[in-house]
Order: structure tokens, then sequence, then C-alpha cells
């Protein structure tokens, strides 16, 4: 899967294929059928398959002030499509200019620069000026320009509609056996081990540290983890994911202490799995005070794993 940058460094490799369009955020069990049809249809007609998407989110543009909690960030997105077969992942820069676009200037966009041959969205797909360059709008188009389009219907699982605001709502409630069956995989943040101050260690408590790399996080608090990325197979954990307030943090930062591991993760790429809130995050008056609540987290998570 190759990434390109907006529209000017398209090659011929990129161009003439089957498009799945929208934000993908989280990649959900409805994103993955949209994925599903749009390699279907590329490899029944020997044509590329590509997902064409944008940073920031739309929202997350259009709510500055109070945007949607990010449930995966650009690299997770990029780590969860690797394997599925995509041959481009087209990323359009979101601004002023892209959302002031009319319809018929999305549609050249589509024509001119990736001559896509089909495309396949959601039913509630709505892009550029007014949310013109809607599913019913593209389908129109493609009749009058020459490419086919697919409209996904909502998809369910278990009987419940999946959609990337429901899932930020389970998270935020703790329901991550809900969020699971939505997302199709449980729920995780993925990322590098990067150096923290090392208290953690100095308390007797040394945590992996990875930056979160999103505006709003869509949970926070003390969780029981998995931590997959160091052996073969998943290791237990407490993790804290916030901004650490009884040392004055600002940055949000995800936290984990890995049960019964002793080593150098510095650099080490870490997927935490969420598996229980334990608590909300505090502020401690001491620090001996913290690492008494650490040893029941430690204790809770143990039980839950």
């Amino acid at each position: 899967m190759e990434l390109v940058r907006g529209t000017t460094d398209l090659r011929d490799s990129h161009r003439g294929g089957i498009v799945t369009l929208g934000s993908f955020d989280g990649l959900h069990r409805g994103h993955q059928v949209l994925l599903g049809q749009t390699l279907q249809w590329a490899r029944q007609r020997s044509v590329p398959a590509a997902m064409l998407t944008f940073e920031p989110m739309p929202r997350e543009f259009l709510q500055s002030a109070n945007p949607p909690a990010r449930l995966t960030n650009f690299r997770e997105r990029w780590r969860l499509l690797e394997p599925l077969g995509l041959d481009a992942l087209i990323v359009l820069r979101f601004n002023d200019r892209l959302r002031s676009l009319t319809g018929e200037e999305f549609v050249e966009i589509l024509t001119r620069d990736l001559a896509v041959q089909g495309l396949v969205v959601g039913h509630d797909f709505r892009f550029g000026k007014a949310g013109q360059a809607d599913a019913a709008f593209l389908a129109e188009a493609g009749r009058r320009h020459g490419f086919e389009v697919v409209v996904v219907e909502p998809v369910a699982a278990e009987g419940e509609r999946v959609s990337s605001t429901v899932i930020r709502d389970a998270l935020a409630a703790g329901r991550f056996d809900q969020a699971k069956v939505l997302l199709g995989r449980p729920y995780s943040i993925r990322g590098r081990v990067v150096p923290g101050a090392k208290l953690g260690r100095q308390l007797g408590f040394p945590t992996a540290n990875i930056r979160v790399r999103r505006r709003k996080l869509p949970l926070g608090g003390i969780y029981a983890v998995r931590v997959h990325g160091i052996t073969n197979q998943a290791m237990g954990g407490v993790a804290s994911l916030g901004t650490r307030p009884t040392v004055d943090g600002v940055e949000p930062l995800l936290e984990t202490f890995v049960f019964d591991f002793s080593g150098d993760l510095y650099g080490r790429e870490l997927e935490i799995e969420f598996v229980a809130h334990l608590r909300n995050e505090e502020r401690f008056e001491t620090l001996d005070a913290l690492v008494a609540q650490m040893r029941i987290d430690e204790r809770r998570a143990r039980d839950f794993l």
C-alpha cells in the first residue's frame, strides 16, 4: 500500500481504479464492509483499489473548539489498513479550500485527477460546500461522467447500528465488550515507547510511555490492559491514560506498567489493548498516597486479567 498525499503526486498506477471515500475513524465493521467491497470490485476488474481520506478529519476542522474524540490517529489507521491489500491510501489535507468545494468541483478531482471507474461510499457520506456531494449526488454525477457508484447501507452488529459515535460513547462509559463488537476487534492504542521523567521507575512502577497524538481522547483514567508487541503473547498490565495531575502534567500520555517484565522498551512499537476501566484519573496530595493507590490498581488489574 502506497501513501499519496494530495493529488499532484498521483501516478498512472494510482488512477483508473475503485475508490472508497470517507474519514474512516476507527476502521470499524461498517468501514470494513466498504473496504471489502472496494477490494472485491477492484480485483474483479484488475484495477487499483484505493482509499481517499482526509487529515485532519473534517469534523476536527469544522468543530475545532470541541472536536470529536479520535478513535485512531493516522499511524494507527495505517497499521490497520496495511494487511488488507489496498494499493493506495490517498490523503487530502482538509482546510478551508477543500471544505468550500462545490459538489461538481469535488467530482472533478475524482474524474480528472483519479480517473475513477467506481466509488464505494456509505449511505451518510457528505462532502464539500453545504455537504452537497452526498451519496445521491455522486451517483447522479457518475451517470453523467461515466463512473459507477455503490452506496453501502448501514451495517449492524448484534442488532446495533455500527458508527464511530456509538463506539466513542461505549469507550467513554467503559463498555469495552460493546466497542469490540462494533469495531470487530478489541479497542487499543498503538505507538512507540518514548523516554519519560522516570518517576514511575523511582516509585517502583516503571512504565512504557506512548504519546497518543490526537487532539481529544475517547477515554481516560486507569485501566487493566493487555500489551502486544513485547513477546509473541500478550502481557498483562495496568495503564494510565491522561495528563497525570499529581505531577502537574499537561500533555496526554499513555503510561503502562507491564506485569512481570524487566527490560528496555524505548523505540519499540506497542499496542495497548483496553480490558477494563478501574477508576478515573485523580490528583493525590502526596506521592506516597499515589503509590498506595497504584498497588491497589495493580491488584485489581491482575484480577480482571
